[in-house]
């Protein structure tokens, strides 16, 4: 038997051995997949690609079908990244009573109250790390539309048609109809710092970066960074956010992980 004989050999019986790791694999829920990765090499390279069919089934049995089949997670392209934005995404218990998520889990409605403003939070919030998510908003912005992040504490209702997202000390926001910054209840400037700069229209997809080691927050468009929103985040657990004032509007968020630059 050759040298190039046993390679085939041994390359034959490693792809078997994967292939019965991945059947064995997709009868573990999440946590216990997380462990298996850190039993072994062989165990971890078979879990570390995201599109196999081990996170291909998981996606199936999490993820709706209207979603899978949509632009919505057209920015996510693996299975396993699918997941992790379903996990990170609106969280129906942390939400204005005005406020509901849609059967899809990416998508909340504000209902048509009068004189009310309505915020809700993800499900996730990061203390440490560099993240990045998108928010799509797509229904109209009414008068005040605003995107950002909490803490926990922040409020997620209030009286009137206001800037809610930015409007204490535990929140910050850029306001989508005005090009404003807030918080602590004041403009903080206006945003982005470009000539003439357009307004936001309904369905762009707004990047939101927040770096947890620089204490920063910024802001992508179409694709162009926007430039630093706000410095000195305080070390809390912060969490993505929107306040809206139209009734009946829809906005999805889509979390995507580390920010592409690294």
């Amino acid at each position: 038997m050759t040298d190039l004989d046993l390679y085939e050999e041994y390359a034959i019986a490693e792809l078997l051995c994967d292939q019965l790791l991945e059947n064995i694999f997709s009868y573990c829920n999440l946590r216990d997949l997380r462990n298996c990765s850190l039993v072994c090499k062989s165990w971890y390279k078979v879990l570390s690609d995201e599109n196999n069919d081990i996170w291909r089934l998981h996606c199936m049995k999490k993820l709706p079908e209207e979603v899978t089949k949509s632009d919505l997670l057209s920015t996510v392209n693996t299975y396993k990244s699918k997941l992790r934005a379903f996990f990170h995404a609106w969280n129906p218990h942390d939400c204005s009573r005005n406020v509901y998520v849609k059967p899809n889990g990416f998508t909340l409605h504000r209902n048509p109250v009068a004189q009310s403003t309505d915020a809700c939070r993800g499900k996730i919030g990061f203390s440490y790390g560099r993240h990045a998510w998108e928010v799509i908003w797509e229904g109209p912005l009414g008068t005040v539309a605003v995107v950002g992040i909490s803490t926990k504490e922040a409020p997620l209702q209030c009286q009137g048609y206001v800037g809610l997202l930015g409007s204490d000390e535990q929140s910050w926001g850029w306001n989508l109809v005005d090009n404003h910054l807030l918080h602590k209840g004041d403009t903080q400037g206006h945003y982005p710092l470009l000539n003439n700069c357009p307004k936001y229209q309904m369905g762009e997809r707004i990047r939101v970066i927040l770096d947890c080691e620089d204490n920063t927050l910024s802001f992508e468009r179409n694709y162009e960074f926007l430039g630093v929103a706000f410095r000195g985040l305080p070390k809390k657990k912060l969490y993505p956010t929107v306040s809206a004032v139209y009734g009946n509007t829809e906005v999805s968020m889509v979390y995507l992980g580390p920010p592409m630059d690294g």
